[in-house]
Parts: C-alpha cells; structure tokens; sequence
C-alpha cells in the first residue's frame, strides 16, 4: 500500500541520461505488484504458459529491467523479509479483500462480462513464494545483485542508501522517505506512461526526491516525518480519519509533544509501537553488491524453454544487453 505523501514531497524531472551509470537499490515486491496487476490478458486473467504458470511477473521483470540496464543502469534488487507483526493485521485485511475481488470475478466469469473480469481479476494479484524464487533465478541470471533483506525491504534499501552503496531508492511509494533514504526515485520505467483509475493515461518521467530538501521545505524533522505518516496511514495502521498529509503537517507543526498530539487527534492504535518499528527495522550490514555478465544459457533455459517465451525476442534483447556500451555517467548535482 504504502504511506501517502505525495501531496507534500517536491519532485524533480530526470532524464535516463543521468541515471546512467548510477546503482539504483529496487524493491522487487513494489515493481512484482505491478507486472502481476498490469500485465494480463484482456478478461484480466495473467499470462500464463501452456501449462497454467503465471509468466507476468517473469514477463515485467525481464522487460523492465532489461531496458533499464540497457540505459546504464546498475540495478540492485531487494526481497522483502519476515514483515513487522504489526503488518500481519495489514496483510490479513488485503487477503480478505482479494477473497472478495475472487468471487466477483467469478461471478462476472460467470455472466461472461470481460470489462468486470479484468477490473477484479487485478485486485486478485498475489505473489507467491515460487514467483519470487523464480524471479530469483532470473534477475541472477541477468547479472543483477539480489538481495535478501531481514525485514522490509524499503529498510534494506534506505540503509544501502545512507551508506551511499547505491545512489537512490526505486520505488512507487514514499515508505523509503521514513527510513531515511536520502535520495527516493520514483516512476522508474521507460513505458513513459501509467495508467489512472479512470483507464487514461498520462505521461511520467523518472522523478527524485531529495529527503534533506524535502524536511528544509518543509521545515520539519524526520521524526515529525514519520508522524504525520502514523497519522495519515502506514502498512502499520489506518490512520485517524479526515486526517489528510496536509492537516497532519499543521499538526504536528503546532504540538511539541507527540503523546498530545495522538491524545488529541483521538487516536485509535498506540503510535509508539509503530514509530519503533520505522526507528528499529532489523536491516542486513555485511551484504554484497556484484554485478555479472547476463547467463545467456541460463536465461533461455528458464524463459524459453521452461515458460515458452519467445526466443527471437529474448535473443534480441540478450544481443542489446551483450553489445551496449556504457553510457556516460552525468551528473545530478542541478537538483540538490
């Protein structure tokens, strides 16, 4: 899901070109989330081989962060680990909703309305244990570090950050602001569009946010960062209602104490137990960053062979990948 704060962070446009040559860290189950939602069929059913394996993840991850390298990105990706107990209630909820988006489906299956199908059949999107190992095996393949992290993987991710291994975070959501990446990239796609509720479209461009800029403008600390996020809503807890990021800026602007501030607002939940699990999310320290020559035989094996992709476009790419030089790096230094 994801904290809401795109109402009050400032974005900077980039161009692929001076991306070029940066490691970006990329959280895998944010960019798994959208191949399994937005790659299908026209019902809303995913792809799927000849015999019934779901290949979208394979398929957005492939094509994604094949065109990525192509610019002269080094991608580094992260699995999400054990998640905090307090997101377990969170994840409960969405299976619960999934559940109920399966059975609408069924029922439009049923009726043979395609446009109720393929609207409920994205709302059904999981991602399993074996997708993830599977897309393991490719992202390996492809010369890419993966690494496991302990605990969330926006945590991993905001550390190597802070550790300046990698240049920035990739992801859709703002959870990496909260733990304290410096830089967060967001829109990191080369389809140059994305696709709004209503069906159209609008263009998008790879966007960074600066967090040091970001709490200067808005003359806030990273801890009251954090607090307006717990009061708008995190993975955590739901928010206190009719509490948008704009209101929760004013308020904690006016409290000095943040126990008063959650008296006050009547909130529902106990906020110290969420703030402690954005200050102390167990994160690995000894990882390693190693970037390979793409497997080719590997590669074919698991998307050709195994999954019937089509081998003249796999080799195409495999040929763009093999053959593009290094782009020359430029630098960032107009947006700080």
């Amino acid at each position: 899901m994801g904290v809401k704060l795109s109402d009050l962070v400032q974005k900077k446009q980039l161009s692929f070109e001076q991306l070029a040559g940066k490691k970006i860290a990329v959280d895998y189950s944010n960019s798994a989330y959208q191949f399994l939602s937005s790659i299908r069929q026209r019902d809303g059913t995913p792809l799927m081989d000849s015999q019934g394996n779901v290949t979208s993840h394979l398929m957005g991850t492939w094509n994604r962060f094949s065109n990525l390298m192509q610019q002269g990105i080094r991608l580094a990706v992260i699995l999400d680990g054990k998640p905090p107990l307090l997101k377990v209630r969170e994840q409960e909820d969405r299976a619960y909703r999934k559940r109920i988006a399966q059975d609408k489906f069924e029922e439009a299956q049923q009726e043979e309305d395609i446009d109720l199908m393929a609207k409920y059949a994205k709302q059904t999107s999981k991602l399993s244990r074996d997708m993830v190992a599977e897309a393991k095996e490719l992202m390996k393949a492809m010369g890419l570090p993966v690494i496991q992290a302990p605990s969330e993987a926006d945590a991993q991710m905001a550390f190597m950050a802070e550790k300046e291994d990698v240049f920035a975070c990739a992801s859709s959501d703002y959870d990496c602001l909260l733990h304290g990446t410096p830089r967060l990239l967001t829109n990191l796609t080369l389809s140059q569009k994305r696709k709004l509720p209503s069906g159209a479209y609008v263009k998008t461009t790879p966007d960074l946010i600066d967090l040091k800029k970001t709490l200067t403008d808005l003359d806030i600390s990273q801890d009251q960062l954090i607090v307006i996020a717990i009061l708008v809503g995190t993975d955590y807890n739901a928010g206190v209602k009719r509490i948008g990021p704009k209101t929760a800026l004013k308020l904690v602007k006016q409290h000095s104490s943040f126990d008063k501030l959650f008296k006050e607002v009547k909130a529902e939940f106990n906020w110290k137990k969420i703030y402690a699990v954005f200050k102390s999310m167990p994160i690995m320290k000894n990882y390693q960053l190693k970037w390979s020559a793409p497997d080719v035989d590997k590669i074919k094996e698991l998307l050709v062979e195994k999954h019937e992709f089509s081998e003249e476009r796999v080799q195409t790419v495999l040929d763009r990948l093999t053959s593009s030089k290094k782009r020359e790096q430029k630098g960032l230094g107009d947006f700080f």
